[in-house]
C-alpha cells in the first residue's frame, strides 16, 4: 500500500517520465509540481523518492545535489492504473443507487396520482 504524498510524487514522475525512459527531475519541480497543501521540503521528496526505489516503482540513475535522473519502472505504472477502475466502479455503484431511488420515486408519484385521481373522480360523482 502507497501513501498519498507518495502516490502523487509517483504520479508527477510518470507524467515527466510518459514512455518509461530515463528523465533528468530537480526536486524543486517535483514539489512546485505538488498540490499547495501537499508540499513538502527537500528532505521528505528525497525520502519518497527512496522509498519508491526500494519499492520498485521507480529507479534511480544517480542523484547529484536535489536532481535525479530516474524512469518510474512498469510496477509503479501498474500501481497507478489499478487506482483508477475501482474509482470507476464505485461511481457506476452509485449511480445504480440512484437509480432505484428514481424508480421508487416514480412509484410513489404514480401511486398517489392515481389515489389522488380516484378521489376526484369518486368526489365528482358523488356531487351529481
Amino acid at each position: 500500500m502507497i501513501d498519498t504524498k507518495s502516490k502523487l510524487v509517483l504520479k508527477i514522475l510518470s507524467k515527466e517520465c510518459d514512455n518509461g525512459s530515463y528523465k533528468i527531475v530537480e526536486i524543486s519541480d517535483i514539489i512546485m509540481a505538488l498540490p499547495r497543501h501537499f508540499r513538502m521540503d527537500t528532505e521528505s521528496v528525497k525520502h519518497i523518492l527512496t522509498y519508491l526505489e526500494r519499492q520498485d516503482m521507480i529507479s534511480i540513475k544517480y542523484d547529484d545535489d536535489g536532481v535525479y535522473c530516474l524512469a518510474v519502472l512498469p510496477y509503479g505504472f501498474e500501481v497507478l492504473e489499478n487506482e483508477k477502475p475501482i474509482l470507476r466502479k464505485n461511481e457506476v455503484k452509485t449511480n445504480k443507487n440512484f437509480k432505484f431511488l428514481w424508480i421508487f420515486l416514480y412509484f410513489l408519484a404514480a401511486f398517489f396520482g392515481s389515489a389522488v385521481g380516484s378521489l376526484i373522480w369518486t368526489y365528482i360523482f358523488n356531487i351529481k
